[in-house]
């Protein structure tokens, strides 16, 4: 074996003998059962879903995404600049812009592809960029596209962020509103002022925040300058949108190759995605059910001795740190029919290898009785 089927079979070799493979799994799911999806016959309780606020199964959403087809069709059909930008696509655009208090916004198909368009977008070579150490993969492949020089300071460590600002008076500083890997939620308001003080610009990566947090931490006109919101967490649908002030999304349209190049996002999701905006924002029923669960859980894990961190979100690490303590667990859990995410390195920090349990509103009391119940007795034995 030679060449590039050698370099693939090396590198699987390396990754399986790291206990780092990365695979894919196929699940059996269906929208009337919530939290619940069978694999290879085993039926499992699911606690590593993003579906914050259970819209992704929710009646009126899965009514909103058929009504958008029978209106629009399934697919756009072409790219935003071509014939693919239509009236689903502006209604949710002026949606998150009420919702959010930004001028202007501009969808996407995924996060992914928001953030990395943004980033290679925006900057440049010679540019100056400055981000906090724990900032979605995204965003750091568009900065390194970019070729702009980026500088990262210890995660939500809000003195060295300034010290940093300060000295190199970036174009701009990238964090996250909710990090992926650890639940907790950063300092918008201290970081804005102080980017606002040297010029630079706040650009925030709410994928876990939108529609998550309470109405003093979310992310919005007021304490940032671009806000990307992701629609495929709390708001359970597909897609993304980028926002900001008018002359900043008429220089992305112009601009981003990720967006003038790829066929636009489909009418229907957008306008189910616009049904979830609505009842995402205006109610705050969800809102407060998700924070109840999140309460009981962990007020249960104190009881039963489960050691957590502070977050106070949706996103519940329990970090094992040695990869073959955490597969152990995993499979214990697994075995009691409870599936959560496994995370290791390089996803998260050697040393940190963690279960990611995410909590969302369609977790009854009973199911998470059971997931910390089976998480003491699993985490007991690795003691």
């Amino acid at each position: 074996m030679t060449g590039l089927s050698a370099k693939i079979a090396q590198a699987k070799v390396a990754a399986q003998a790291a206990g780092l493979l990365r695979a894919r799994v196929q699940l059996t799911q269906t929208a009337s059962s919530p939290n619940q999806f069978s694999c290879e016959a085993q039926h499992y309780l699911n606690f590593s879903s993003n579906d914050y606020l259970g819209l992704s199964v929710s009646p009126q959403l899965i009514d909103a995404l058929v009504e958008g087809a029978r209106r629009y069709g399934v697919g756009s059909g072409a790219s935003p600049l071509v014939t693919g930008y239509g009236d689903a696509h502006a209604e949710l655009e002026s949606s998150l812009c009420k919702a959010t208090g930004h001028e202007a916004a501009l969808l996407f198909c995924s996060g992914f592809s928001a953030n990395s368009a943004l980033m290679k977008t925006l900057f440049g070579t010679g540019d100056s960029v400055v981000a906090d150490k724990l900032i979605h993969a995204s965003l750091i492949d568009g900065l390194r596209e970019s070729g702009a020089t980026l500088r990262r300071f210890s995660h939500n460590d809000l003195l060295a962020a300034q010290r940093l600002i300060k000295a190199h008076q970036p174009l701009a500083l990238v964090t996250e509103s909710v990090f992926s890997m650890d639940g907790d939620v950063a300092p918008l308001s201290q970081l804005y002022k102080t980017c606002t003080q040297q010029g630079s610009w706040l650009i925030v990566d709410d994928a876990h925040g939108f529609g998550v947090l309470s109405a003093q931490q979310q992310a919005n006109a007021h304490n940032c300058d671009i806000q990307v919101v992701t629609f495929g967490k709390a708001l359970g649908g597909q897609g993304a949108a980028i926002l900001g002030s008018r002359a900043c999304i008429d220089f992305l349209v112009a601009n981003a190759r990720d967006y003038i190049y790829s066929t636009a996002l489909s009418p229907s999701a957008a306008y189910a995605v616009n049904c979830a905006v609505s009842l995402a924002i205006e109610t705050g029923e969800l809102q407060q059910k998700l924070t109840d669960n999140i309460a009981y859980f962990k007020a249960l894990c104190l009881q039963s001795g489960v050691a957590i961190t502070d977050s106070n979100t949706p996103i519940q690490p329990i970090i094992i740190g040695k990869l073959e303590s955490l597969q152990r667990v995993f499979e214990y859990l697994k075995q009691a029919g409870i599936w959560v995410g496994a995370i290791r390195p390089p996803t998260v920090p050697k040393g940190s290898a963690r279960l990611r349990i995410t909590l969302n509103v369609n977790h009854s009391h009973s199911q998470i009785d059971m997931l910390v119940s089976c998480l003491a007795s699993a985490l007991s034995s690795e003691r």
